[in-house]
């Protein structure tokens, strides 16, 4: 529209203020949604109406029905066209439809970031005049549901190279009470080197055996073989993984096991014992790892012998690493990578002290992660070489997915 023709529009509409331009726009939209809906009565009868000459059809039309739907310029009353047979379906305002605004997808989009429900009503009252109830917004993300489920099923690679399993903690409501709950997360590296969340499980405090039940679900959908997998020191981790994937090398995380030695230190030796425990997970062999770890037994082992008697017993999957080069190293010694997937899901779901029902906290998990999953465009760095240094470690594993 060019400068004259707003002179014009705005000279014929008599308009002075924004609430004269949002109600001529109101009017515009009305209108244009009428007309709309008068051509769709048009094609379904195949004449227009006052041509009765071109019916080729007993059916007529048969007054209207009085209609209000909420829209970006407010409420907005239409009178829906019908027919004789009550046959007319509109498809520009459905039968039953409340809405012709982007609201919902607005909703949706303010519940991903972490909006409470009260600001997300602030909102829309502000923005659009609209009232909105907290029942509305949650039947609204409700419709996302079918939508996570689908996707919680869908199949999986055949094989990845490497699987993250970790879980991130929520308070939620259940039965009255508020209860802590695990978010069970698995980040998977396919053989293309893509990263990919393959799932998310609600449940109580991490255990093993639900695990177990993730291991299985995985299998489920289609994931046979899984070379490394990175874990925390759960006990009972080992023999779930290995029930499910026998073949699979377990890494434990270093840095889980380094806060795991730290936790009772005094705190006076702190930095001391933190600064002796680099050079056993720095080392270049599993050698010079275990001679390390002597070394540090004979300056701490009397004053803190939990923390010894850990990185022996915990060795055989904190070593694991320690065969590989250094881009592989890199990538499995630590959980870092579903860590930092975890640090984005808590910015948003910070302002969420407490969860009203497994299902709020899955949609806002779900939301978030496919807002994360848009960042994950490209192959992890250096893959090709990558994939070459595993198909010396899992030749019979890896030859079918090299180039």
């Amino acid at each position: 529209m060019s400068q004259d023709q707003v002179r014009q529009f705005i000279k014929e509409n008599e308009i002075q203020s924004v609430e004269d331009i949002q109600n001529v726009l109101k009017d515009m939209f009305a209108e244009t949604l009428q007309g709309m809906l008068e051509g769709e009565m048009d094609t379904h009868l195949g004449y227009q109406k006052h041509e009765d000459a071109k019916k080729e059809t007993a059916n007529r039309r048969n007054g209207h029905s009085s209609k209000s739907v909420r829209s970006d310029y407010g409420e907005v009353s239409l009178d829906i066209p019908r027919d004789r047979e009550s046959e007319f379906e509109p498809v520009i305002v459905k039968k039953g439809q409340r809405n012709v605004t982007g609201i919902e997808d607005q909703v949706i989009a303010l519940y991903a970031k972490g909006v409470s429900t009260r600001d997300i009503q602030a909102h829309l009252e502000q923005l659009y005049g609209i009232e909105v109830s907290p029942t509305l917004i949650s039947n609204i993300t409700n419709k996302i549901m079918p939508t996570i489920k689908e996707w919680q099923n869908r199949p999986l690679m055949r094989t990845y190279a490497m699987v993250f399993l970790d879980a991130i903690h929520y308070k939620v409501k259940q039965d009255g009470m508020i209860v802590n709950k695990a978010a069970y997360m698995v980040i998977g590296i396919d053989m293309d080197g893509q990263k990919d969340v393959l799932g998310m499980w609600i449940g109580e405090n991490e255990t093993s055996k639900f695990w177990l039940v993730v291991l299985n679900e995985l299998k489920n959908r289609g994931v046979e073989d899984i070379l490394i997998v990175s874990v925390d020191n759960l006990k009972g981790f080992n023999e779930a993984i290995a029930a499910c994937y026998p073949q699979a090398e377990i890494q434990k995380c270093i840095v889980h096991q380094i806060r795991n030695s730290v936790r009772y230190v005094n705190y006076k030796d702190l930095r001391k014992v933190t600064a002796d425990l680099k050079p056993i997970y720095q080392a270049p062999s599993e050698e010079a790892g275990l001679e390390a770890l002597n070394e540090f037994e004979a300056i701490w082992g009397s004053k803190y012998p939990l923390i010894v008697s850990s990185w022996r017993n915990n060795w055989a999957e904190l070593a694991t690493f320690f065969k590989y080069p250094p881009q592989i190293r890199k990538i499995i010694y630590t959980t870092n990578i579903i860590e930092s997937y975890h640090r984005q899901l808590r910015k948003v779901t910070k302002g969420k002290a407490i969860f009203p029902t497994d299902d709020a906290l899955m949609k806002m998990l779900y939301l978030v992660t496919q807002d994360v999953m848009k960042k994950w465009t490209g192959r992890v760095h250096n893959w090709g070489q990558i994939l070459l240094q595993l198909s010396v470690f899992f030749p019979e594993r890896v030859k079918s997915y090299l180039p």
